[in-house]
C-alpha cells in the first residue's frame, strides 16, 4: 500500500525530553516495522483499522522539546481521527509524564546520577496496542532474539500489511481478530511452533470484544491483573511487563525472569550471570527505589544496552546468544 502525507502536527512534549532515548529502545528487536536513526524515527500503526505510517522529527531540545510527526495514508483523514490518533501518540509514549520528582529523589545516588545525566529526559514507550504487545510477548517466549525475528516477521509478512512511504517499506499490524479465519496449523506452518495455540487463542479473545484496552486503562491495577490474568498463555511474567509497558505503572515489580535475572545480578551486584542473586534478593534490592522501581530499573536497563550499542559487553553478547 502506497501511502502519502496526509498531516504534520506538531507535538511538544513535557521538558525534559529526550528523543532519541524514548523513540529508539535499543534492547527491543528489529521487526521490520520500524526505522530510526538520530533524529528521526518511522513507526507503522495500526489506528481504528487504518495502516498507518508515522514519522517522528525531532525539531526541538532536550530542554524546549518539539516533535514534527508526519501522518501518511492513502485517503484523506478526518481533524477528529488526528485528535484522537495524537492523543494515542502521548499516551504510549509518555511524551507528558513529568519527571522532576522521579530526577529529584535520585539526583545524588551514585548509581544513578550518571545515567540520569545520559539519559536525561527519555520516557519509557511502546508503540503497541494491548493486542499487539501480546502478540509480541508470544514469539519472545522461550526463544533467542534470533528466533523471535523469524517468527515475528513471518507473521507479519503473511497477516500484516506492507506499507511504502517517505522512501522506507515497512510492516504494519493486522487487525484484532484479523486471524479468524487462520487455522492453528497454518500458524505452525510459519514455524512458530506451540505458541500457535496462543496466537490464535489471543486473536479470538479480541476478535470476541472479550476484553477492551481503552477500558481497562481506567482501572486500577488490581482489577487490570485480573483481567489479563483470563487471558490464555498470560501469566505473572506477562502481566508484569503489561503493566508496566502498557498501562504505565511505575511502582510494580513483582517477576524477574531467568535471563533478566542473570543480567540485574551483573549489573547490580556484579555477579556471575551463570550463578546469579536470588530472584528474591534482587526484588528486595529494587523496592528501595519505592514508587519508581520500575522506572529506576528501567533507566538502568536502558543505560546498559545504549553502551552495549557503542561497544561490546562480552558477558551480555553471550547472554544474548544463548
Amino acid at each position: 500500500m502506497k501511502l502519502k502525507k496526509q498531516a504534520t502536527i506538531e507535538v511538544k512534549p513535557t521538558s525534559p525530553f529526550n528523543f532519541d532515548a524514548t523513540f529508539h529502545k535499543p534492547d527491543h528487536f528489529t521487526s521490520g516495522d520500524n526505522y530510526w536513526e538520530k533524529g528521526i524515527r518511522w513507526q507503522t500503526w495500526l489506528w481504528q483499522k487504518k495502516p498507518l505510517g508515522l514519522k517522528f522529527k525531532n525539531n526541538g531540545s532536550v530542554n524546549k522539546p518539539r516533535i514534527d510527526v508526519s501522518i501518511h495514508y492513502n485517503k484523506i483523514l478526518s481533524q477528529k481521527f488526528i485528535d484522537f490518533l495524537v492523543d494515542e501518540i502521548k499516551y504510549r509514549y509518555n511524551l507528558e509524564l513529568e519527571l522532576s520528582d522521579f530526577y529529584k529523589k535520585f539526583e545524588e545516588d551514585k548509581v544513578f546520577k550518571p545515567i540520569i545525566e545520559k539519559l536525561y529526559g527519555m520516557r519509557p514507550g511502546h508503540p503497541s496496542s494491548l493486542y499487539e504487545y501480546l502478540i509480541i510477548g508470544i514469539v519472545l517466549q522461550n526463544a533467542t532474539v534470533k528466533r523471535s525475528v523469524q517468527m515475528f516477521r513471518a507473521l507479519l509478512e503473511n497477516y500484516g500489511t506492507k506499507l511504502e512511504y517517505d522512501g522506507k517499506r515497512l510492516w504494519c499490524f493486522w487487525k484484532e481478530g484479523g486471524l479468524s479465519k487462520t487455522t492453528e496449523p497454518e500458524l505452525r506452518d510459519l514455524k512458530v511452533g506451540y505458541r500457535a495455540k496462543s496466537i490464535k487463542k489471543t486473536d479470538d479473545y479480541f476478535a470476541q470484544g472479550a476484553i477492551n484496552e481503552m477500558d481497562l486503562r481506567k482501572k486500577d491495577r488490581e482489577t487490570q491483573m485480573t483481567e489479563l490474568l483470563k487471558l490464555y498463555g498470560v501469566g505473572p511474567a506477562t502481566v508484569w511487563y503489561l503493566l508496566f509497558d502498557v498501562f504505565h505503572h511505575w511502582d510494580f515489580f513483582n517477576h524477574v525472569s531467568p535471563w533478566e535475572q542473570k543480567i540485574y545480578s551483573k549489573v547490580f551486584f556484579n555477579k556471575d550471570p551463570e550463578n546469579p542473586v536470588s530472584v528474591k534478593k534482587l526484588l528486595k534490592h529494587f523496592g528501595k527505589f519505592g514508587k519508581y522501581k520500575q522506572l529506576a530499573v528501567h533507566y538502568v536497563w536502558e543505560d546498559l544496552w545504549w553502551t552495549r550499542k557503542n561497544k561490546q559487553i562480552p558477558w551480555l553478547e553471550k547472554l544474548i546468544r544463548t
